[in-house]
């Protein structure tokens, strides 16, 4: 059973919600929403996701010409680079993560970019990185924990990296008092693909089944996506729970086995888990083909006892992504390595 909503606004406070977004959510509902469906919206109409705050700064740039093969709207952008090739790229920032557990965050941004690049059918092969520090040279506590951050964050970019195979070939920084109190993190991933074997994050055709495939589920990233719409306090610590933890170790093996799969005639649509986690990656899959997809969350592999439906749909525990394939395949990946469905 779904939880009902209780004390309304501090819900709305917990979700990063307005009165105005909760009038928006009932005139789409036509009724109340239950705590599932609450955090599924704050998840969605965050920052990360929806970009509703600098949507309006990246209308600005060019993202149309003979070479682009595929523009905004995917997991990752690809351009033609001749002889039959593509070049698949991300560049996305983890600044809120990698403030509040600096090794951590660095490092699963690294990994969900390079997630997104091989769920298009791009191997990795190259990261690059722009990072903004404060003060590290004074003699006080802000200059010890820009210190602190910029230990961790490099630590993570490179460890994630080194896991996965992937070397940092590049990459900026600069300190200024500026960033004291929101340092950021970019980071960019290149990958190669031939330009006629590009994938999709699309969910068609009826009965093609969906599949989770990946690391088993937990409770870590929790609210990650709907952090990065807030602002960072003194209490900033104690969100460090919403931050994902990575494994590059498993990641690695799921950049193989994908790689495997491409190479058959399985697969429809495949889209990464990132922020949002379950949430995004299936609503947007069947948003972009306008389908509707059943989704049976009893079925979802857990590494904690007791996760909940809220638990499941926005987990960020990563790792995972998801796939939509053929219906006359179903039962032959389900009897391999590939069997976590949904």
């Amino acid at each position: 059973m779904s939880q009902q909503l209780e004390n309304i606004e501090e819900q709305l406070a917990s979700h990063k919600l307005s009165s105005d977004d909760y009038t928006h959510i009932k005139e789409i509902l036509k009724r109340e929403p239950n705590l599932v469906e609450l955090g599924i919206f704050s998840a969605m109409w965050s920052e990360h996701c929806s970009y509703k705050s600098s949507k309006v700064h990246l209308k600005g740039f060019p993202t149309k010409a003979p070479w682009v093969i595929q523009g905004p709207g995917e997991n990752a952008g690809v351009i033609d680079i001749g002889d039959g090739y593509a070049a698949v790229f991300k560049m996305e920032s983890h600044n809120h993560p990698s403030f509040i557990e600096p090794y951590q965050g660095a490092a699963t941004g690294v990994g969900g970019i390079m997630r997104d690049v091989f769920t298009m059918g791009a191997r990795p092969v190259a990261s690059l990185n722009s990072l903004r520090f404060g003060n590290i040279t004074n003699d006080d506590k802000t200059a010890a924990h820009q210190r602190y951050l910029v230990r961790g964050v490099t630590e993570g970019i490179g460890g994630y990296g080194n896991c996965m195979g992937v070397p940092t070939i590049g990459g900026e920084v600069s300190f200024d008092e500026c960033y004291n109190g929101n340092i950021l993190v970019n980071a960019f991933n290149l990958g190669i693909a031939k330009s006629d074997e590009i994938f999709l994050g699309v969910a068609e055709g009826v009965g093609n089944p969906v599949m989770y495939v990946g690391a088993k589920t937990g409770r870590d990233g929790l609210g990650g996506a709907v952090m990065s719409s807030d602002s960072f306090t003194e209490e900033s610590k104690s969100l460090r729970p919403t931050v994902q933890v990575g494994d590059p170790f498993t990641e690695k093996l799921l950049l193989e086995a994908c790689m495997e799969l491409f190479k058959t005639d399985h697969v429809v649509g495949i889209q990464d888990m990132g922020a949002a986690g379950l949430t995004s990656s299936s609503f947007e899959m069947a948003g972009r083909s306008g389908a509707g997809m059943i989704m049976h969350l009893d079925k979802i592999p857990a590494r904690e006892e007791n996760m909940t439906p809220y638990d499941f749909m926005l987990s960020e525990s990563l790792k995972n992504v998801c796939f939509c394939v053929q219906k006359k395949v179903q039962n032959k990946l389900s009897s391999t390595s590939l069997k976590n469905g949904i």
